[in-house]
């Protein structure tokens, strides 16, 4: 029989697993995959449109799909770069210890995610289907071979556009009533909406490059936090922050979202958090390993809160410009 030790042993390694798997899962993430939709359904209930639920439903399911996608393909391109031999013990790749499995379930998310949002298109406008792909272009262009633009700094812009203007645009169309006009993309409201939010998820990407500045400079990969150092990068967090806000309420300042949509100030604690961590502590991997977390915070509390608010205008008496 084992001795108590073993059975420790085999009770650490059991805890430690189900930490990485749980790591690995990275299910706090998918915040950012369903903000647009949220969002998209927040200004048409406060525009007094009608939401389509079964297309909102869709969309969220399809989105976090494609995030899914997104996430196992990132693990299998750096398990090919070995980016992240050192430094992410939580990559699926690694805990499976192949890859084709990993691959094959990548590539059945992104297929059902795609014939999902294709079944979305249908019943609103083709012009989904359209911003969707992409979407999941500028995604791969992140990592995916030959292009890898994250690794010469590029994946922040990407972010920014991907989960902004075009994912933003899309859920506008998918949710918009029935007898709207689907054949013009409403661009406007989308850089309006999407704008502030999506710097909010472009942050989390920025904020998980502090604790692994080393290796990922050793491997070629030159982040933005890898190019400016950790110090430099850290003291541009408040100013993105900022932007963020200054996105947000420069349409309440002008009169056309409602005051309500100030609600969006809820990530405010969260995001002062995000500054005073990285302020004491940018050059220490260990202390701000979580940062990404607390940026991941401010951008669930801050999308939400700004989606709350526009939806809560009608019923609280303000109006709403139905200009973007």
């Amino acid at each position: 029989m084992p001795d108590q030790q073993d059975v420790a042993s085999l009770y650490a390694k059991a805890s430690t697993r189900r930490a990485l798997w749980k790591a690995a899962i990275k299910w706090p993430m998918y915040s950012v995959a369903v903000m647009p939709a949220l969002l998209a359904a927040g200004w048409l209930v406060g525009a007094g449109e009608a939401v389509r639920l079964d297309q909102l439903l869709g969309f969220l399911v399809a989105a976090v799909l494609l995030l899914l996608w997104e996430n196992l393909s990132n693990d299998l391109f750096d398990a090919d770069t070995g980016v992240d031999s050192f430094t992410k013990l939580h990559s699926v790749v690694a805990l499976l210890g192949q890859r084709r499995p990993v691959r094959r379930f990548a590539h059945l998310a992104l297929v059902l995610g795609l014939l999902l949002m294709l079944v979305l298109a249908l019943r609103s406008s083709a012009a989904v289907l359209f911003l969707v792909l992409v979407s999941c272009g500028l995604g791969y262009l992140y990592q995916g071979p030959p292009f890898r633009w994250g690794y010469i700094g590029l994946g922040e812009p990407l972010c920014w556009l991907a989960f902004g203007p075009f994912a933003t645009a899309a859920a506008l169309l998918a949710l918009a009533p029935l007898n709207s006009d689907g054949s013009v993309i409403p661009w406007a409201t989308a850089f309006t909406l999407g704008s502030g939010p999506a710097l909010a998820t472009t942050l989390v990407l920025f904020c998980s490059h502090f604790h692994q500045v080393a290796e990922d400079a050793a491997f070629g990969k030159r982040s933005p936090v890898v190019r400016l150092g950790t110090a430099r990068a850290a003291a541009l967090v408040p100013w993105i922050l900022s932007l963020v806000f200054a996105l947000e309420w420069i349409p309440v300042l002008q009169g056309d979202w409602p005051l309500t949509a100030l609600l969006g100030g809820l990530g405010l604690p969260a995001g002062a958090a995000l500054i005073r961590l990285l302020r004491h502590h940018h050059d220490q991997p260990e202390k701000i390993r979580g940062s990404k977390f607390l940026a991941l915070r401010f951008q669930a509390l801050n999308g939400l809160g700004l989606s709350l608010g526009l939806a809560l205008a009608p019923y609280l008496g303000f109006a709403m410009s139905s200009a973007g």
